[in-house]
């Protein structure tokens, strides 16, 4: 499904050539945004923190592009005030992929007071422009709206909120060592809720959607220079290393999946469609580590020195909404989703001599 060719399927709500800002454009997921934006035919601002270590971003999609249709900017600091200011300049639509939270973070009002800061400074600077920006969408998480486990059926809508991972957070009695991913995803519902007050207080003129992105594999752009989040781990099962990396798995529960060119196809439906107010969830297949890990091994059966996982081979059951999503990618000419095989199978491709991007 992810390569087949985009096809506008409407006359767009944002205007194909307008200029679109991306931050963290270096990352898995705004390198998939970015790749499908221009490909649609919008032109892209990107942002990173550090531009030296991020000097593939522009050749990379100018070769694939063409001259004058990347822009690659610097913002050290994305939390300080005023920053985002002369960078939302001339933008018809926000998209905000970099945040400041990590996976470890404990102190969660201070996670949450940080990525205000950020999203805070690019809203108020959306408003400030509004006479070009029309779009603004927020990448928000899976968890934000549930904690996977296996064997609990349920179905979320657009209105289901990670009350659980923001009770245990906050719960003293609980040491910090024994709480998890919990104080990340309590971030995450706390930041997102946040944002959506700020919408109904503001009432800005542009549209506000928020995407709620489940485990993200596919291609890796530039393996050399990319850790690439999610997709990183899969490489890691590949490699056996780095231990960090292979530690990190065992703590994701089984789980929703999403390629990342599907995840970017996302995104470029919300332009197209002029969709606002949702919460759209990005989750294409239920999968968990060792599933990965086998098909793995069925694509390279003469490597033999495989790590060897915990864990079992349940899957969450929960059951996701799927018309807007699946409405998105119509929306550009997909019908469905990838398959977990096909994006396994392209994300080990970009990072072995076997395939490419």
């Amino acid at each position: 499904m992810a390569n087949t060719p985009l096809k506008i399927t409407q006359e767009p709500f944002i205007p194909l050539n307008s200029l679109i800002l991306v931050t963290g454009v270096n990352g898995l997921i705004a390198s998939h945004i970015a790749d499908q934006l221009l490909s649609a035919g919008y032109r892209v601002r990107g942002t990173v923190r550090n531009k030296a270590r991020c000097a593939w971003v522009e050749p990379f999609f100018t070769a694939r592009y063409g001259a004058n249709r990347i822009e690659v900017i610097q913002v050290p600091n994305i939390t300080a005030p005023g920053i985002w200011n002369a960078h939302v300049a001339g933008v018809s639509a926000v998209i905000t992929v970099a945040g400041v939270a990590w996976l470890d973070d404990r102190d969660v009002p201070k996670a949450v007071n940080e990525e205000l800061k950020c999203l805070y400074g690019l809203l108020h600077a959306a408003k400030m422009h509004s006479n070009t920006v029309q779009a603004f969408i927020y990448t928000s998480s899976s968890w934000a709206a549930y904690t996977p486990k296996v064997g609990i059926r349920r179905t979320l809508t657009e209105e289901s909120w990670n009350h659980e991972a923001v009770a245990l957070a906050q719960d003293p009695s609980i040491p910090d060592a024994e709480k998890g991913l919990a104080p990340f995803m309590a971030i995450k519902v706390k930041v997102e809720k946040a944002l959506w007050d700020w919408i109904a207080r503001e009432k800005p003129t542009f549209t506000f959607n928020a995407m709620l992105i489940s485990t993200v594999t596919g291609p890796i752009f530039d393996p050399d220079n990319q850790s690439a989040s999610t997709a990183g781990l899969i490489r890691a099962l590949y490699d056996g290393k780095p231990k960090k990396a292979l530690d990190v798995i065992p703590t994701f529960e089984p789980q929703s999946s999403i390629d990342a060119r599907d995840a970017g196809r996302l995104y470029l439906g919300v332009l197209v469609s002029g969709l606002t107010g949702s919460r759209v969830y990005g989750f294409a297949e239920q999968f968990n580590w060792n599933q990965t890990l086998d098909i793995l091994k069925e694509l390279y059966p003469e490597k033999k020195d495989w790590v060897k996982l915990p864990g079992s081979y349940q899957f969450d059951e929960t059951e996701i909404p799927v018309d807007i999503p699946l409405s998105l990618l119509r929306a550009v000419g997909q019908e469905g989703w990838t398959g977990l095989k096909e994006s396994i199978k392209d994300a080990a491709g970009s990072f072995t001599s076997t395939g490419q991007c």
